[in-house]
């Protein structure tokens, strides 16, 4: 299948929200059993504030609750998590940063500092390369 429906798992990673301080916007742990890789989609909104930034940081292991979490290395990413960061100009834009490493288990964490006003964020994990086709996308 050549498609890209019959081939990609779509996971809610942080769901859309406004920030309005500097509270880390962590996403849900992402099981990746199955698949190759793993895609992150972040959405941005609007970013009020005039000087906020927002860090990214991706981390994998392989206990179910990231007990043993660590920060992903560059080497099992595409694109880095310094691009994937954003800041104050970056009203309505995306980013991306992917996975290609060994873990099971991903997390994804958005860090705020100065943000002071309305931050608008979201995230989505796109699973990739499954190791079965088709791939069926639950509604849950």
């Amino acid at each position: 299948m050549r498609d890209l429906h019959n081939n990609l798992l779509v996971k809610r990673a942080i769901s859309s929200t406004r920030v309005t301080d500097n509270t880390a916007q962590v996403s849900q742990i992402i099981d990746r059993q199955g698949f190759e890789s793993v895609e992150f989609v972040l959405n941005i909104g609007t970013v009020a504030d005039a000087d906020a930034t927002i860090a990214c940081l991706l981390e994998e292991g392989d206990n179910s609750a990231l007990s043993d979490a660590g920060t992903v290395s560059a080497t099992d990413t595409l694109g880095t998590q310094t691009a994937a960061g954003f800041q104050f100009d970056s009203d309505n834009q995306v980013r991306k940063i992917g996975y290609i490493g060994t873990k099971r288990y991903l997390r994804l964490t958005l860090t705020p500092a100065n943000n002071t006003g309305n931050l608008d964020i979201g995230a989505l994990a796109l699973l990739f390369a499954a190791n079965g086709l088709p791939v069926t996308q639950p509604t849950s």
